[in-house]
Order: structure tokens, then C-alpha cells, then sequence
């Protein structure tokens, strides 16, 4: 694996690698940086949110950054208190271009959740203001009728703010259509479990039966129906 590298080479990576952990990985705009060094002057980053709840749509986000006017503060949404995210989504949608699109609970049970994910990602891409040149894509799978060049990035979500501010744009946005769906449909527990298959919603489920808004390709729903 190291073949063409020095042992002294080696050990500087691995030692760099493990102050990097050990400090706490936070995002930067190095990924971004070199995008634009290659040419590419409008680098989105795009990330989704929503793949494992049992209901609701799954949601993400496009962000393109200035470099100028990047929002301090920015991390996975996973990381970062509501009051945090709230904060970062109003300063993210005052300074950059955003996008925000969803695959709904439909496309996700005809498709399934992956290229449903990739279809709201493929929306996000498409809704910017002015069209990117190129994508960082958080995860490890490209969209496959992405036409524009892009390179996935594990764990993006920490890695790039770009990405970074895509995964918050997203999770806000979800969060504020499953508060309405919680709503329209008490008894879930939805506007504090999000869709997801906490115990409440699994009771809930059992005694309620599914809404319209149920996942019906997903396991826990179809056993109930």
C-alpha cells in the first residue's frame, strides 16, 4: 500500500492522520480549494438527510460557498444544537447560493431509498441559482445520471464546509416539514423522532396503523399492513 513512500514518509502521514483525530475533525475548505485550483469556480457542496426514518421525505441540499463570506461555526448538523443549526441555516441562505429538494415518500417506495436520495441530490443540483461546475458529494456513491464532474468524500459532512452547510441546509429544512407532517398526523411522536423508528413511533405504529406518509417498502411498516 506504501510501497512507493519512506518509512519517515509513512510515519509523518500516520502521525498527521492521528493528530487530525485526536483534536476533532472539523470541516475546512481545502477540498474546495483545490476544486478551484483545477479550474472549477462554482464547487457545491451537497449532502441528504432522511434516508433511515420509516416516514417522510428524503431531503437534501446544494450549497455553493463564497470563499469570502464562509459562516463560522459550520459542522455536521449531527454535531451542532438545533439553536446551532437555526443560526447557521439563516447566515448560510443570506451568503451563498442554496437548494434545497426532496424525493418523496412515493418515488422513495417505487425507487428505493438510495436512488431516491440520489434524485432529491440530482433536484438540489439543478435548483442553484447559477449551475455548478462541480459537485463534492457527500458518502461514497456518485448519483448516476450526474453529468457534472464531482467526487464523492466519506464522511464529507465533517470533512468540507461546503458539505457541511449542505448537511444543515437539509436537516432544517426536513426537520420543518416533519414538524407540519406531526401535525396533520398526531400520535407519532414526529416532531421530536423525525420519522425515525424510535420506540413511540414503533407503538405508535402498531396501534395506530400507517399513515399515507409511511415508507411502505420499509420493513417495519410493511409488517404492519
Amino acid at each position: 500500500m506504501f510501497g512507493h513512500l519512506s518509512l519517515f514518509a509513512v510515519r509523518g502521514l500516520v502521525v498527521r492522520c492521528v493528530m487530525r483525530f485526536a483534536v476533532g475533525m472539523k470541516p475546512d475548505f481545502e477540498f474546495e480549494r483545490v476544486a478551484h485550483a483545477k479550474g472549477y469556480l462554482r464547487v457545491a457542496g451537497v449532502d441528504e438527510v432522511g434516508r433511515g426514518p420509516l416516514a417522510g421525505p428524503v431531503t437534501a441540499a446544494a450549497v455553493v460557498l463564497d470563499p469570502a463570506r464562509i459562516p463560522e461555526g459550520l459542522n455536521d448538523s449531527k454535531k451542532l444544537t438545533k439553536k446551532a443549526r437555526a443560526r447557521l441555516y439563516d447566515e448560510i441562505m443570506e451568503v451563498a447560493d442554496v437548494s434545497i429538494a426532496h424525493a418523496s415518500v412515493e418515488e422513495i417506495d417505487g425507487i428505493n431509498i438510495l436512488r431516491a436520495s440520489h434524485l432529491a441530490m440530482m433536484r438540489a443540483l439543478a435548483g442553484l441559482r447559477m449551475p455548478a461546475d462541480y459537485a463534492l458529494i457527500d458518502g461514497n456513491m456518485l448519483p448516476g445520471d450526474l453529468v457534472l464532474p464531482a467526487q464523492t468524500i466519506i464522511k464529507g459532512d465533517a470533512r468540507s464546509v461546503s458539505i457541511s452547510a449542505a448537511s444543515i441546509m437539509a436537516k432544517v429544512c426536513r426537520d420543518c416539514v416533519m414538524l407540519s407532517l406531526a401535525q396533520q398526523h398526531p400520535g407519532y411522536g414526529w416532531e421530536t423522532n423525525m420519522g425515525y423508528g424510535s420506540k413511540s413511533h414503533m407503538s405508535a405504529l402498531q396501534n395506530l396503523g400507517p399513515t399515507p406518509h409511511h415508507r411502505r417498502s420499509f420493513k417495519p411498516v410493511y409488517q404492519m399492513l
